[in-house]
């Protein structure tokens, strides 16, 4: 090649590999190249972890014979010894000694005749080498200029994929977190909440197996939580006082562990057949949630520092919201006791003082009943006393009434469309909602004459069922279907109407076009509550799913037992 081709060339070669962000792209157009440029038969790039070690190595070559060769490269023997940090190195035709890294390379790779390393460095540090090898007639000087350009172009390259994966990597911790923190505010169980910052934590780390070591009694760090390979094995496991995950939670920052495989001392046996490991700290302010514990196997790529940053920011981020959550749900049986203790105060002050209040009346009558007093003062005061057991009991019903559920007085039509609107933070967009009552849409046309007519039709208890099944659905469409619509219907028929079954029937169905559920789906104690409730109204309940093909939740229950013989008008 002419001086003018071969510049033509590593300029074309440069602007390929600049074309491209994504790593695996990169370190393919740079083995290409580097093949391209040496007239070499075959090339190969690594790119080296903390350890040194290859945890990426990509080959190119056009003679499938060295396919072989080329790839025992990933791991050389003897030849890392022997590459420069900032130069080509040429492997000499000449015999070695005995004892030297060039012998002890050329008798573990005898396949490599004739060799070309250069390094790779980026942002000051060795990323990796670049190698060819096999060009007939062995690699030159020119060849080596070829090698050093192209190994300081692909720098730029490398570096720029570096950080569209670093934004990738940090991108996917943020949707993590943002997804625990919208299921705990949509009132999801902590439970489930718990289960699901494991599944995402393992998914953002890229790791194998994640645990969640929480505190338990006298003041012990227990794995509660684990989701991954080996996960059953781990629940339940008791944290030395000693160890990392105490000391972690108490000075809130985090760890990256080498190998527990490799670890001198380990004081948790179960870890053992793990690898590289990290340690992400559950706090707010000065109180410690718990750890967040990140497992790849034995053998697999180290944790960086970038991991741990993203891996502690998203635990703080999941303490703020457990820590939310339970503040809530110490309000909440705050309000409880408050509301109870109003109920006693209310029943002391009120029914129960004029209840005994009537009990000393009779006491009177009974007296005057033994000392022969007339009949029109014992009726007076027997008429006085049941007036008062009257009164009380008007007082008794009036406290049973303010218990009800403030949802009480509002419609089953309005209550299912605050569900459906609330329902948007989690889905990311508005379900489809429609109500039918008799084949008539209950829409902003239908007046309120159909809303009532759903009410009577369904009664207050029923009521209650109707929306915790389409609220159940919509959660679980939220936090398990990745779904693009989700339909809610609602079918009410009356009993006599025309087609109706014996007795009228009230039907929910909510489907969405998302994920699907396996068979083996942990969490169904939400769909296991809605079989109880149509057991209840001598309803049925059905799910339908499967992978790829969405879900699709039925629940129905017949309405005479509510409805009786009331006609639909």
């Amino acid at each position: 090649m002419s001086p003018t081709s071969d510049t033509s060339a590593t300029i074309s070669a440069i602007v390929d590999i600049n074309s491209r962000l994504d790593m695996p792209g990169v370190l393919a157009r740079v083995a290409e190249a580097a093949a391209r440029l040496t007239r070499a038969p075959a090339a190969a790039i690594s790119a080296l972890d903390s350890r040194g070690l290859a945890n990426r190595f990509v080959c190119h070559t056009t003679d499938d014979a060295l396919r072989d060769a080329v790839a025992s490269l990933e791991n050389p023997h003897g030849l890392i010894e022997l590459l420069p940090v900032d130069s080509p190195f040429l492997l000499p035709d000449d015999d070695a000694a005995p004892s030297s890294p060039a012998a002890t390379f050329r008798e573990a790779h005898p396949e490599v005749r004739a060799l070309l390393g250069m390094p790779v460095r980026v942002g000051g540090r060795v990323f990796g080498h670049l190698y060819a090898i096999n060009k007939p007639g062995g690699f030159d000087s020119i060849d080596a200029h070829y090698a050093a350009a192209l190994a300081r172009a692909s720098a730029t390259s490398i570096a720029n994929a570096q950080i569209h994966e670093a934004t990738a990597r940090r991108e996917r911790w943020l949707a993590a977190g943002q997804e625990i923190t919208t299921m705990m505010l949509s009132g999801a169980d902590e439970e489930d909440a718990l289960a699901l910052i494991a599944q995402r934590a393992r998914e953002a780390g890229r790791a194998d197996t994640c645990v969640l070591v929480l505190p338990s009694l006298e003041e012990r760090l227990v794995i509660e939580i684990a989701d991954g390979p080996g996960a059953d094995d781990l629940v339940g496991t008791v944290m030395p006082r000693e160890g990392r995950s105490h000391t972690v939670l108490t000075e809130g920052m985090g760890m990256i562990v080498d190998s527990f495989a490799q670890a001198y001392t380990l004081r948790v046996p179960q870890l053992r057949e793990y690898g590289p490991a990290l340690y992400a700290p559950m706090r707010t302010g000065t109180r410690g949630v718990g750890v967040i514990l990140l497992l790849r196997p034995a053998g697999g790529e180290p944790f960086e520092g970038a991991d741990l940053t993203n891996a502690e920011s998203f635990a703080s981020q999941a303490a703020v919201v457990l820590v939310l959550a339970e503040a809530r749900h110490a309000d909440d049986v705050k309000s409880l006791l408050d509301e109870r203790e109003r109920i006693a105060r209310d029943l002391h002050d009120l029914a129960i003082q004029q209840l005994f209040a009537t009990g000393m009346r009779l006491e009177s009558a009974r007296r005057e009943v033994a000392q022969g007093a007339s009949a029109a003062a014992i009726e007076e005061t027997l008429t006085t006393s049941l007036d008062n057991v009257d009164d009380s009991v008007r007082q008794i019903r009036s406290i049973i009434h303010n218990l009800r559920d403030p949802d009480a007085d509002v419609s089953l039509a309005e209550r299912l469309r605050r569900e459906a609107s609330l329902s948007r933070a989690g889905l990311g967009f508005a379900p489809s909602l429609v109500i039918e009552v008799n084949g008539e849409v209950l829409d902003s046309e239908s007046g309120p004459d159909l809303e009532d007519l759903l009410d009577s039709l369904v009664g207050a208890d029923m009521s209650d069922d109707v929306v915790a099944v389409a609220r159940e659905g919509l959660a679980n469409a939220a936090r398990h279907a990745e779904a693009s619509s989700v339909q809610v219907s609602i079918v009410a028929i009356s009993p006599g109407a025309p087609h109706a079954p014996p007795g009228g029937r009230i039907a929910v169905q909510v489907a969405d076009d998302g994920v699907g559920q396996v068979a083996d789906e942990p969490h169904r104690s939400g769909l296991a509550n809605l079989q109880a409730r149509a057991r209840r109204h001598r309803g049925t309940f059905q799910v339908n799913s499967a992978p790829g093909q969405g879900t699709k939740i039925m629940w129905q229950a017949p309405l005479a037992k509510l409805t009786g013989s009331r006609s639909a008008s």
